[in-house]
């Protein structure tokens, strides 16, 4: 186990690898930037590059950490891709109940889907320690916010990333938790500072966490991750 980089998790697990662009979110993705170098590497895991991929041998390896961490759920993938049987998601579901020590991170773009196969599962089978949310990009994708309120979750939450548009007013009921952040690395879109503020605001009014993850760009480290003069790194409690 290793400690993430991305700020607003401590470790990835990646039953699953691959994905494929559905949305101008995906057009710069730097999970399929990350498979092409880790197949060049020969890292086993990527022999298929960026094709969706199930790993059976990675299904247990939450079990094995003792020490309880918040696991962002395939970091490099999107769990709920149509090439991902329904049999392995509920596999992975069974895994996260069991490691009921971690709190567990899925992260979709695929809400209906999502919503579609955990409401088939039964009450016990969907853990208070599974998180699970959905990025949106733009104005246009909100509908995905909608979606998410149909999956039976403690913890519904948002991942704003890469913002690219202002999304105007949005309805935050049965939301948990929002992270906004930029886009970084090579084609960065900029995202500007008006339409991070109007979000925060409105997660202020609505009494939900806000988590602001970077402004992005080429090179994150130069722009940085405060805003309005601080950082801001609330997280659901649950």
């Amino acid at each position: 186990m290793s400690k993430s980089m991305i700020e607003w998790t401590e470790t990835t697990w990646n039953p699953v690898t691959g994905c494929d662009e559905i949305s101008p979110g995906c057009d710069n993705c730097y999970a399929a930037r990350m498979s092409v170098r880790l197949n060049a590497m020969g890292v086993k895991n990527y022999r298929n590059g960026f094709d969706p991929t199930m790993h059976e041998h990675m299904l247990d390896r939450p079990l094995r950490w003792r020490k309880p961490q918040h696991v962002f759920v395939n970091s490099m993938s999107d769990l709920f891709h149509p090439q991902v049987s329904f049999d392995f998601i509920w596999r992975v579901f069974d895994v996260m109940r069991r490691a009921g020590q971690h709190r567990f991170q899925v992260l979709t773009k695929r809400p209906k889907t999502m919503a579609h196969y955990v409401s088939s599962f039964a009450e016990d089978e969907v853990p208070d320690n599974v998180w699970m949310g959905t990025s949106v990009e733009s104005a246009d994708y909100l509908w995905r916010i909608d979606a998410l309120r149909d999956v039976p979750a403690k913890i519904r939450f948002l991942s704003l990333e890469p913002l690219l548009d202002d999304l105007g007013d949005f309805d935050l009921s049965g939301i948990h938790w929002v992270i906004v952040g930029g886009e970084s690395g090579p084609g960065a879109r900029t995202m500007h500072k008006d339409w991070v503020v109007n979000i925060k605001n409105q997660c202020d009014e609505a009494d939900v966490p806000f988590f602001f993850k970077q402004w992005g760009g080429v090179q994150k480290s130069r722009t940085g991750r405060q805003l309005l003069g601080q950082t801001w790194d609330a997280m659901p409690v649950s």
